[in-house]
């Protein structure tokens, strides 16, 4: 390039508004944070290749700490860049694009100039979308995918197959489901090539020839500003996502990301990060993978705080020690101990009844919680009922990763089988699985593809496959449509009835004195459960009063392999018990008598083994009045006081 055309491009000392690249009125304003005493400059390319079309050098007087800014009178539609400190050339860490990578995990070879920083497109038409959705905790169904697995699968009868355009073309399906919260695992740009050497065996010595072994989650340091480049079907990454974000809020849908920020931590980095992508790109939501500490932070942030946070746990009584003083619950935690819990039950494990009844209820007042029985993390559900160990012999290292206890059985065979007798009770095992997560309190996470029995063969860390292991298996669609037809009407049910999902926690206490408290367990007598070691099986009953209705919810779980009796406490005169929802029944609806209710008669009901039954109370106001026994006089009160 000639001296002439250098002298077209005027720099300048910039004044430090944040990391990253600013765009202004005259041209842009770059800062880089070089502590040492290496020279800096900018690299500018022509847009879309490694042309360098200038190389200005950062003055040495525009310090703001160890940051340094240079404005460049450049249009942003015409150049990328990168920062060159020292011999290095340096991706911007808070670029806000990043190209040089369409294909997700190309391993040839990559040159210092391929990967480059750019600009995103000014002038997105957010139409109608100019805030988050804001749903509460308590209406939430979240789903928690990946981007590329999600649709790249060849059955997934989608255009723009592992794309977030992919993503939006699956809308219409995601609807019928039911979900109204998305969950993307890591979908902002990352590096997918693992550099480090393998562990040794043969497989991980043949991927290392190759440049490296994948990281498909991406659950590793990136650039944290900018959506994944290789997740996109067009060549606008920003605008891509934009699209699909606002498409989703256009169904009620929410857009929720996860984030994974290692030690040691840029607070600063990290707050203007989520700031980010909330106003630039309207998500709803993150799941922060970090540490604690540091997410206790953010929840203090006032930028954030109508902004969905997801952690560990957050201490809500120590982030508002005086209380939450703002309306929307916008803090949520997502730990382990429901799935465990629920996991152990499922599988018949003694003395964990009483933990779970008090998973089903929890609901703190300042903040959400999510429950989930699977994760990316771990065994699928479908897994979860079909192997009793990890299988992980493909990860090459020699089984030593992912986690040593699943808390799983295989109902009788370890993997596939033919056996129609167990392939029956893996498929109640999972409608089980679905009715402890979607009848408790709280958000219930769902883990895509388990709605219909995806599997990944026993492989409980599958980090490192971007093959059919690991992308959700459309084709098995039809053959689960049971179980998804089970899982809607689930979903269906728990939003029918407000009771199951409140805003506030149950307190198991009569406090409208009505006669019924707002939670209540029974065993084989009505208003007292029974939590002995050895028992698997218990009622729960849920007043619609201190709902805004007049009906009842009784929940009868029997994690027992043999049957069991459940007492069923007294309704108000003119109303019967009706079964609702079934896991035992293989017609996949309760069978219904003349008046299109299947009504449980008597004061108890036998539950069979490994199975859950959903009452609801009906009025028949046509039923007979009968004189009422001594027994049923007792107002439950006193039955309850005894």
């Amino acid at each position: 390039m000639s001296e002439k055309n250098r002298q077209k491009i005027l720099a300048s000392e910039g004044k430090y508004r944040g990391l990253g690249a600013w765009t202004e009125k005259d041209g842009i304003t770059f800062s880089a944070a070089a502590p040492s005493k290496e020279p800096v400059s900018l690299i500018l390319y022509r847009k879309g290749t490694e042309e360098i079309a200038e190389e200005i050098p950062f003055p040495d007087s525009g310090y703001s700490g160890v940051v340094r800014t240079l404005k460049a009178a450049i249009a942003p539609d015409k150049y990328e860049y990168n920062f060159r400190i020292g011999q290095k050339v340096v991706v911007d860490p808070a670029a806000r694009l990043v190209t040089g990578s369409p294909v997700f995990g190309d391993r040839a070879h990559r040159g210092e100039h391929q990967r480059r920083a750019g600009f995103v497109k000014k002038g997105f038409d957010w139409k109608e979308d100019q805030k988050a959705l804001r749903i509460p905790y308590e209406d939430g169904i979240l789903y928690h995918l990946h981007v590329r697995g999600f649709t790249k699968q060849k059955n997934s009868r989608v255009r723009h197959k592992g794309t977030f355009l992919g993503l939006q073309e699956k809308l219409p399906y995601l609807k019928e489901l039911g979900v109204n919260q998305v969950l993307l695992m890591p979908a902002y740009e990352f590096d997918e090539i693992m550099r480090e050497p393998g562990c040794g065996t043969s497989l991980m010595e043949v991927e290392n020839q190759k440049g490296g072994r994948i990281n498909y989650w991406g659950y590793v340091p990136g650039f944290y500003f900018a959506p994944k480049q290789s997740y996109c079907a067009t060549k606008q990454p920003d605008v891509e996502f934009k699209t699909m974000v606002r498409t989703f809020h256009e169904n009620g849908i929410e857009v929720l990301m996860e984030f994974a920020f290692p030690d040691p931590l840029n607070m600063n980095m990290v707050s203007d990060c989520l700031t980010w992508w909330v106003q630039e790109y309207h998500v709803d939501g993150f799941s922060l993978l970090m540490n604690q500490e540091a997410a206790n932070q953010l929840a203090g942030n006032p930028v954030l705080r109508k902004t969905k946070l997801l952690s560990g746990y957050f201490p809500s009584d120590r982030i508002y020690p005086s209380g939450r003083g703002h309306d929307f619950r916008n803090l949520a935690e997502c730990n382990e101990g429901f799935k465990i819990t629920a996991r152990k039950l499922l599988k018949g494990d003694e003395n964990q009844l009483s933990g779970f009844v008090d998973r089903v209820r929890y609901n703190p007042k300042d903040s959400g919680v999510v429950n989930y029985i699977t994760g990316h993390d771990g065994f699928t559900l479908m897994d979860l009922v079909s192997y009793d160990k990890k299988h992980n012999e493909s990860n090459g290292e020699q089984g030593r990763d992912g986690a040593a206890c699943e808390y799983s059985w295989n109902c009788g065979a370890e993997g596939p089988t033919k056996k129609r007798m167990i392939n029956r009770l893996r498929l109640r095992q999972m409608k089980n699985a679905f009715a402890m997560l979607l009848l408790s309190q709280g958000t219930p996470m769902l883990l895509a593809g388990d709605e219909f029995g995806n599997s990944q063969q026993g492989n409980n860390n599958p980090y490192c496959h971007d093959s059919e292991l690991t992308w959700v298996d459309w084709s098995k669609e039809k053959s689960g449509r049971e179980l998804t037809d089970f899982v809607k009407k689930l979903i269906a049910f728990r939003r029918e009835h407000r009771i199951l999902h409140m805003e506030r926690p149950l307190l198991g206490a009569d406090t409208l004195s009505c006669g019924y408290p707002d939670f209540s367990c029974h065993g084989s007598r009505a208003w007292y459960g029974a939590f002995e070691y050895q028992n698997r099986h218990v009622g729960l009953m849920y007043c619609g009063m201190y709902a805004g209705t007049r009906e009842f919810v009784y929940a009868a779980y029997n994690f027992h392999w043999d049957p069991q009796t459940l007492a069923l406490p007294n309704l108000p005169e003119g109303m019967a018990w009706s079964l609702r929802l079934d896991t035992a029944d293989t017609k996949g609806d309760p069978e219904t008598e003349g008046n299109g209710l299947k009504l449980i008669q008597g004061r108890e009901m036998e539950v069979p083994g490994r199975s859950v039954r959903v009452l609801v109370s009906e009025s028949l106001p046509e039923m007979k009045k009968t004189k009422p026994s001594d027994e049923q006089k007792k107002t439950e009160t006193e039955i309850i006081s005894e």
